[in-house]
């Protein structure tokens, strides 16, 4: 692969990162702050209702794209293999993966899920919202990091060829 592809596969592969981390790290900051100041039940409408907005077509290539180019970035690392900048991409790739898409799929997809079900008005719904809010926003801070780690390694990958 020319240096050319390398550079620009490896810079979309920063910049995706990082606009996942910026997600992440806005739903840390300020989205589970702002609903753990409604009542339980508004909140749980709210997230009912951001859950089903975020599937569109802006969200989801931000998301998949940024799985695409870790993958590719993944395999080019063995294709560079011996060279300063392969580890970078390799674990840059898989932290991307693993803390953003895996993280996601396997642990707050379910639990999104799970509230769908939730009745906002019931008598279950104040202590749901707060299990639901402690475990969701922990394990999305790690999703913040992990992309922003990614981010920084994909960005050492590129200081590394100069």
């Amino acid at each position: 692969m020319p240096d050319s592809v390398f550079f620009a596969l490896t810079l979309a592969s920063a910049v995706s990162a990082g606009l996942m981390a910026g997600v992440y790290f806005a739903w840390s900051s300020m989205v589970m702050p702002g609903l753990r100041r409604l009542p339980p039940g508004d909140a749980i409408r709210a997230m009912q209702n951001m859950d089903v907005a975020l599937m569109n077509a802006w969200f989801l290539t931000a998301f998949v794209g940024s799985a695409i180019l870790s993958a590719i970035s993944i395999v080019y690392s063995f294709a560079r293999w011996g060279e300063e900048e392969a580890i970078y991409l390799l674990i840059a790739g898989l932290l991307l993966i693993f803390g953003s898409i895996v993280l996601t799929g396997g642990y707050h997809v379910p639990r999104n899920k799970a509230l769908h079900l939730v009745d906002p008005d019931g008598p279950e719904a104040k202590q749901r919202w707060e299990t639901y809010y402690a475990e969701w926003t922990s394990w999305n801070h790690v999703r913040a990091v992990a992309c922003l780690a990614s981010a920084i390694l994909f960005a050492a990958g590129l200081a590394a060829v100069e």
